[in-house]
């Protein structure tokens, strides 16, 4: 790998740049992803089945731009800023702005088939087309900053606090300024959300701006040499690529465990506990878990492995969750304690999952002989979105079964059934992902060491074989 930038070594400036990326991403993804279904139920007046299926629609769609936006970045020239920052500066505004048009509750009194409408289109718009046009780039940048496993696992780390700072900010804020109490019941304000949505999608922008400032790619994808591969190629090898489809079929499960407990949130507090106050806490709460889970995981990886304190911590957030379930906590602190246990749990996989794949990218270039980070991490990408579709599809279509509607929302058999929701998916997906790391992910601590030293001999090789072609043309 060449060196872009030599004069600009590693360090703090990078991580905080990369911190801001993901804190730009999940102003719109998780105001997405946590809040999107109960806007549109209890706001709009959409069916939750619905928007479930045009979340899970839209995903699909991603599975297309997903790929061609890898395939893009693959091909895009080095400029003097690299070769994946460009797209964040060209795209902040557009996502942004397309996330604000989803949540305008001013339309809520029109006929339905166009509140249907409306959400598809800004939907995908938003998520199929913008966000991929700047999270594909985001997300393979992170093997461009470094090369070190080190490194990448201390941008990994960065990048999920982050997000997890988003988190806080959507998931404790919203909680206490876009709900009112009517007739003894916590009932979300749909115009005083349209501009908290606004405001999220203002600090979006800031926050791509620092991340692209802050940030300096000094490896150059290209200097690995070789011809880059066919569409057709790409997917071959990546079906044959244990490592690949593993940490794939990892991140469905991940997501579906994750999104499900966030987005139930939103029906637990208001509607199970009626306490969006405890809500807000829990965000507080989660924040502490995922510092905790920060300040362990890179040691902890370090000396076990990444895959290895995976598998332990998500072991931990499953049994949190079966408990959960058992015992049925009246009290909603004590709810709220048993969650920031699962929290920690999730927190430990969550700070080394983007180190994961640029593990895969190293093992994909060993076995393929390219390195192709964007198409790569475009197909990661294409998995995390069935992991939301999946989220959303279940989520909605159980709010559904169960009989929820904005009349029905505080039925006891409806609250009930929100209560079983939260904790059985999360527990099943937390479980399954454990199983999944251990027995069919191959990159376990052994075998990365082993990848990191290979890579490293191949560029010392090509380094040194550059050097002795410039000393003959020389002669």
């Amino acid at each position: 790998m060449k060196a872009e930038n030599a004069g600009k070594p590693f360090g703090f400036r990078d991580k905080l740049g990369y911190l801001f990326g993901d804190f730009g991403n999940d102003f719109t993804f998780i105001l997405s992803s946590s809040f999107l279904l109960k806007f549109y139920t209890d706001v709009m007046g959409v069916e939750a089945y619905i928007v479930g299926i045009i979340m899970m629609i839209a995903r699909f769609v991603d599975g297309f731009t997903d790929v061609a936006m890898g395939r893009i970045c693959d091909r895009s020239r080095v400029t003097p800023a690299g070769k994946f920052k460009p797209w964040i500066l060209r795209m902040c505004i557009p996502v942004a702005f397309s996330s604000f048009l989803i949540y305008q509750s001013r339309l809520a009194g029109l006929p339905m088939p166009f509140k249907i409408a409306y959400l598809f289109v800004t939907y995908i718009l938003w998520g199929s087309f913008f966000y991929t046009s700047i999270n594909i780039p985001y997300g393979s940048m992170a093997s461009a900053i470094s090369p070190e496993p080190g490194d990448r696992q201390s941008l990994s780390t960065y990048r999920t606090m982050g997000g997890t700072l988003a988190g806080v900010i959507i998931g404790a804020g919203i909680p206490i300024l876009a709900y009112d109490q009517i007739g003894g019941n916590t009932v979300l304000n749909g115009r005083r959300f349209t501009v908290i949505a606004g405001v999220f999608s203002i600090f979006a922008v800031v926050c791509y701006i620092l991340c692209y400032v802050l940030t300096t790619e000094r490896v150059n994808p290209e200097a690995a040499g070789g011809q880059r591969s066919s569409l057709q190629t790409m997917f071959v090898n990546a079906f044959r690529n244990r490592a690949l489809i593993s940490i794939i079929a990892a991140s469905v499960v991940m997501l579906l465990a994750q999104l499900t407990m966030q987005q139930m949130a939103n029906y637990v507090y208001p509607n199970f506990y009626k306490d969006t106050t405890a809500q807000s806490a829990s965000n507080l709460t989660m924040m502490a878990a995922m510092i905790i889970a920060a300040l362990i995981a890179k040691p902890l990886a370090g000396r076990f492995g990444k895959a290895e304190i995976s598998v332990v911590s998500n072991l931990l957030s499953t049994a949190v969750n079966l408990l959960l379930f058992f015992i049925r906590p009246q009290n909603v602190w004590a709810y709220v304690a048993f969650q920031t246990l699962s929290w920690l749990g999730l927190g430990m996989f969550s700070m080394v999952s983007w180190a994961l794949i640029t593990d895969v990218i190293d093992y994909s270039e060993l076995r393929n002989g390219i390195r192709e980070d964007g198409s790569v991490y475009a197909l990661y990408s294409f998995a995390r979105k069935l992991g939301q579709a999946a989220a959303a599809g279940l989520s909605g279509a159980l709010l559904s079964m169960i009989g929820y509607t904005q009349e029905t929302a505080f039925e006891v058999s409806v609250v009930n059934g929100i209560f079983n929701m939260a904790t059985l998916v999360p527990a099943l997906g937390f479980g399954l992902l454990a199983l999944i790391l251990w027995f069919w992910y191959p990159l376990h601590k052994k075998q990365v060491d082993a990848n990191v030293a290979a890579l490293k001999a191949k560029y010392e090789k090509i380094q040194k074989k550059g050097v002795t072609d410039s000393d003959e043309r020389n002669h």
